[in-house]
């Protein structure tokens, strides 16, 4: 990733969108002179989930470089070496194995989803709810649905079910045929944390639309993409992240794919 980005970028800024060619992190003062900014109300995203569908897994961006971007996220790895989670200005490795690995800034992703995590709104939950409720019941807190949210859920959970995927290598295959083979593991009474983004329906050719989360325990040992879970009580964090910007990839596996077909039923596949 150079400071600045002078190939395809996509800046949507709710309810505008743009285009630019300007260094994510810089301004100008009264003097002409760059300076540094971090736009806290940016979602930084690394290709599009319809590329990773289509079994695109080398890694481009290096996570040295992803950290000028945000501290807080989730996406995955080169070759899909597992599910990774970004927050408290670190970010994590979740293995196939379901254990966690800390993530050095030369490793690299294909995909991936990133903010500096500030939060707007937190809410303390100290009743049990299931995770199709508890979706239900943010949407609810939310100012609009068509605008793109982090979110962190910190608390313990009853009972949650997650899964990692194995490392490929090529020729790769769809992720969908991936997950089909993919680990999954079980949670009893864990202390953790959810996470992820909501995202509006009209972005389901860039992420996936709703929400997406990744789980990691308390003590930073277990963890991955949740598929389920029943909340017991915590604490909910909601960043809004109104500007979205999307970097493509710049690789000919990417050049050479046809985009322009409906991925809904393969993606509620690939996140089930």
């Amino acid at each position: 990733m150079h400071s600045k980005i002078c190939t395809f970028l996509l800046i949507i800024s709710f309810p505008w969108v743009l285009f630019s060619c300007t260094p994510r992190n810089a301004a100008l003062n009264p003097n002409n002179t760059a300076v540094n900014t971090a736009n806290t109300d940016l979602l930084f995203q690394k290709s599009i989930i319809n590329t990773l569908l289509a079994g695109v897994y080398d890694g481009e961006t290096t996570f040295g470089a992803l950290k000028q971007y945000g501290d807080f996220g989730i996406g995955t790895f080169h070759e899909l070496d597992g599910e990774m989670v970004g927050f408290d200005g670190s970010f994590y490795q979740i293995k196939a194995d379901g254990k966690v690995y800390p993530v050095p800034d030369s490793m690299t992703t294909p995909f991936a989803s990133v903010t500096f995590f500030e939060s707007d709104q937190v809410i303390t939950l100290s009743d049990s709810i299931l995770y199709s409720d508890l979706s239900l019941y943010i949407d609810s807190l939310l100012p609009t649905l068509n605008m793109p949210y982090a979110v962190r859920i910190d608390g313990t959970f009853r009972s949650l079910k997650a899964r990692s995927v194995p490392r490929q290598s090529k020729p790769y295959i769809p992720l969908v045929e991936v997950v089909k083979k993919q680990p999954v593991f079980s949670f009893e009474n864990e202390k953790g944390s959810l996470i992820g983004f909501r995202l509006p329906e009209f972005l389901k050719d860039i992420n996936v639309p709703g929400y997406h989360f990744h789980f990691i325990t308390e003590d930073k040992t277990r963890g991955g993409h949740l598929l389920d879970c029943v909340l017991l009580e915590g604490k909910i964090l909601i960043d809004y992240t109104p500007d979205l910007e999307v970097s493509l990839l710049k690789q000919d596996a990417f050049y050479q794919l046809s985009l322009g077909e409906d991925k809904s039923k393969e993606l509620e596949k690939v996140e089930k």
